[in-house]
């Protein structure tokens, strides 16, 4: 019996060793060595280098002189993220939907853009399209006192290209630079 379960013990501990410590040791290194900013959460700091948030998440900004991310189905909890599972049938999401487009429309506007209505997959995307962050402009500008053309400036300057996928603007980064806008660009 000793002979079967000696390395049979020894097996499982060296694995361990290595799957549980030492992997997971080596990868934590080399992420801090390569990508120091994406392996501790791509924070994003304030003038007094104070965390406001990650520019992986969506914070619920509300008020007229921000700009708004997509909705969340969990209430951008990122404990119970993920989206809200109704089907298209469902006359809640057709309700949801409904509300949300009333409490979103901007006067003047048109139609309110699809991501400012329905919730991301996760339900934390923290990016809007441009298009919907466009839409937003002449109500963050009027609220703020600025002129229109600053604030699209600074929703242009925030502009993401990636490499593969439409432009976004990542909400969290705007509102960072529009809270910055001096008050000489009204």
């Amino acid at each position: 019996m000793s002979t079967v379960m000696r390395p049979a013990i020894s097996l499982i501990v060296l694995m361990t060793l290595i799957t549980g410590v030492a992997y997971p040791l080596a990868v934590t290194g080399i992420a801090q060595l390569a990508f120091p900013e994406q392996a501790n959460g791509s924070l994003i700091y304030d003038d007094q280098e104070k965390v406001r948030g990650s520019v992986l998440i969506a914070q619920n900004f509300t008020g007229e002189q921000w700009f708004h991310p997509r909705p969340s189905a969990g209430a951008y909890a990122t404990v119970a993220s993920g989206a809200s599972n109704l089907a298209p049938s469902n006359p809640a999401l057709a309700q949801r939907i409904a509300d949300e487009a009333a409490k979103t429309v901007v006067a003047g506007q048109g139609p309110v853009p699809l991501n400012l209505l329905t919730t991301s997959g996760s339900g934390l995307d923290p990016h809007v399209s441009p298009q919907a962050a466009a839409y937003q402009v002449s109500r963050v500008a009027a609220a703020r006192h600025v002129s229109p053309d600053a604030v699209q400036r600074l929703v242009d300057a925030n502009t993401d290209n990636p490499l593969i996928g439409p432009p976004v603007v990542n909400v969290l980064s705007l509102n960072q630079a529009l809270n910055a806008l001096p008050s000489a660009q009204l």
